[in-house]
């Protein structure tokens, strides 16, 4: 019998909350605010706990529901009448990458970092940095590209020789050049501290070098 009311109660709860997700609208997992993960997590939590729990009346599990629920669709209807209130709850787009430049400081607000960068790019199959114009990190966390209008498209992609001042020996290697080229064509292009190197990459002859924010 005790097995039944757990089966039963799964059943139910599950058409609840899918009921319950399709109020909410048709949204990506990538796409969902921090309001909306936080209503979801805690629906799942409760819903879990009713589960366990199966001698609790369910009630005690579908009123607090109902009650996120709530907060949730009045949160959203707010939102689209103010923007300073969705931009509390929500965040606002961050510009990461303006006119070709890296914003660090940007980046660092976000705790956003080169790698995050690396990994959307290639999402997007944008293989060089310097082929972007804007991007800009959106409140969900998905990265927006707006790239140059002379982007150019090869086989190769971005591969970091510097990153915070450090240099990637392996991306070295790969390329077959070594630490002494580096530091050399550097220092020919003025940068004569690796150290104040933000981000460097070297593709088809050419190099994009970032210094660090002053």
């Amino acid at each position: 019998m005790i097995y039944w009311t757990i089966i039963l109660r799964a059943i139910f709860l599950y058409i609840v909350i899918l009921f319950i997700f399709r109020l909410m609208g048709r949204r990506e997992i990538g796409e969902l605010s921090i309001l909306d993960l936080v209503v979801f997590l805690m629906i799942g939590e409760m819903a879990v706990l009713a589960i366990e729990k199966h001698e609790d009346p369910l009630m005690h599990t579908l009123v607090p529901i109902a009650v996120l629920v709530l907060i949730q669709i009045i949160s959203a209807y707010i939102s689209l009448k103010s923007v300073k209130f969705r931009e509390f709850i929500e965040g606002k787009p961050e510009i990461i990458i303006k006119h070709g430049k890296i914003d660090e400081k940007a980046m660092r607000r976000q705790r956003y970092n080169y790698h995050d960068l690396l990994l959307q790019m290639r999402e997007k199959d944008i293989r060089h940095i310097d082929d972007i114009e804007f991007a800009i990190l959106e409140t969900s966390g998905s990265l927006s590209v707006l790239p140059k209008e002379n982007k150019r498209k090869n086989g190769s992609f971005t591969l970091p020789l510097v990153l915070d001042g450090k240099v990637h020996h392996e991306h070295l290697e790969m390329i077959n050049q070594t630490e002494q080229w580096l530091i050399r064509e550097l220092t020919k292009r003025g940068y004569k501290n690796i150290e104040k190197v933000s981000f460097c990459s070297f593709h088809d002859g050419r190099f994009f070098i970032d210094e660090k924010d002053r």
